[in-house]
């Protein structure tokens, strides 16, 4: 546990690195749902929305290229790297590592993570930042699920009490306020018919201010967490079968290969299948402008700032910084898109947070057994990014 204590105590110009990362998840997870909630219902880019699928696409290609960077850092800089220390040696072993017998398997999660990432575009297209927020904490409830049934895995009395408290909450939070949900935006003229952001832009005409349709985002939104909770369990399930045969991988190697696996259906099922016709007419980048752009670097740049908290805080410090983002973004969101304060989202909103509070602070048990993965610290970003895998793989071998 030395090499865990002296990350632990890591500094920065004399800041630890755990108070670092924890601002920076908070920043994190706050501002990427804003920007991308406003990317969607800002007025269009020359008449254009840009399409979702290209933005999960180039997510992904961010991504790549950032761990394939610091992957062939991880390999020049190991004194076990076999071969030599040229370019062509560097890449060759990193392809070895990354395409291992059964790599494979990293496809399905890749897939699911994929979908995951498309079906948050439609939540935040037709939810505001603050609600898509606190509903997005089911995936708290999917992941036990999925752990308990796949994985055989019990939770205890007060999990199960803070699982259901968890589902009243978001419960809670969905009561409608009566009043209709159009998001704020500049030069609106009340003569043009309004269509939702979700539509096709630039292909039919877009309204300067979309409508948005709640149902549709909370149907996606809760896909999405069931998605999330499956793709998490399964990805856990080959982890410790990898372990049994004594294999391990990199934090880096790991998301090279996600992101490389879920390159080809981001391309081939979103940007070719299901949006190539009309890409083909406007072209790829229809619609982007500075405020797309960041919000497709925020999100490929989450499982980074991830990595960081499970490096240098815990699990406890992540679930804090998270809980301080659904504040900042109910803050955010009644001051840049009028965000509608109601007695039930108040509520609701409390006793989400309650509840996961609840669910991780569940005092250690002791045991003779290994301790299990969390697949809540590991997940592809809080909203979808790269998996910080096998640190305590690491830690345990210290």
């Amino acid at each position: 546990m030395a090499v865990d204590t002296s990350r632990r105590q890591a500094t920065i110009a004399g800041i630890p690195m755990k108070h670092i990362s924890l601002v920076t998840l908070t920043f994190q997870n706050s501002a990427l749902i804003l920007i991308m909630h406003y990317s969607r219902i800002m007025p269009p880019v020359n008449g254009q929305r840009y399409f979702t699928s290209t933005a999960v696409f180039l997510n992904e290609v961010i991504k790549l290229a950032v761990c394939l960077t610091a992957a062939l850092y991880e390999i020049a800089s190991s004194p076990h790297t076999r071969g030599s220390s040229t370019a062509t040696g560097l890449f060759k072993e990193l392809s070895r590592a990354v395409f291992t017998g059964d790599s494979w398997k990293l496809a399905i999660p890749a897939m699911l993570y994929t979908l995951q990432n498309t079906l948050q575009y439609t939540a935040v297209s037709n939810l505001d930042a603050a609600t898509f927020q606190v509903t997005y904490q089911l995936k708290i409830l999917t992941t036990a699920l999925f752990s308990v049934t796949l994985l055989g895995r019990s939770l205890s009395i007060r999990k199960w009490i803070s699982l259901v408290l968890l589902m009243v909450g978001v419960a809670i939070v969905q009561i409608p306020s009566g009043m209709p949900v159009v998001p704020k935006a500049p030069n609106t003229s009340s003569n043009e018919p309004s269509k939702r952001s979700a539509t096709y832009a630039g292909i039919d005409g877009v309204a300067e201010t979309p409508e948005l349709n709640a149902s549709v985002g909370l149907v996606a939104v809760m896909l999405a967490c069931m998605i999330s909770g499956l793709a998490g369990v399964y990805f856990e399930k080959i982890l410790k079968d990898n372990r049994g045969d004594g294999r391990s991988a990199s934090v880096w190697v790991r998301n090279v290969q996600l992101s490389f696996y879920s390159l080809w259906p981001a391309l081939f099922i979103g940007v070719l299948f299901k949006d190539g016709e009309h890409i083909s007419k406007s072209g790829f980048f229809a619609g982007y402008n500075w405020v797309v752009w960041t919000a497709i670097t925020f999100q490929a740049m989450g499982g980074v700032v991830v990595a960081l908290v499970v490096n240098y805080a815990d699990n406890i410090a992540k679930n804090f910084a998270t809980s301080i983002s659904i504040v900042v973004s109910f803050l955010a969101s009644v001051f840049f898109f009028d965000f509608q304060i109601t007695g039930a989202y108040v509520i609701g909103t409390i006793v989400v947070l309650g509840a996961t509070y609840l669910y991780n602070t569940q005092p250690a048990e002791k045991s003779t057994t290994p301790p299990q993965i969390d697949v809540t610290d590991y997940e592809k970003g809080d909203q979808g990014q790269g998996l910080p895998l096998l640190n305590d793989e690491s830690e345990r071998r210290s």
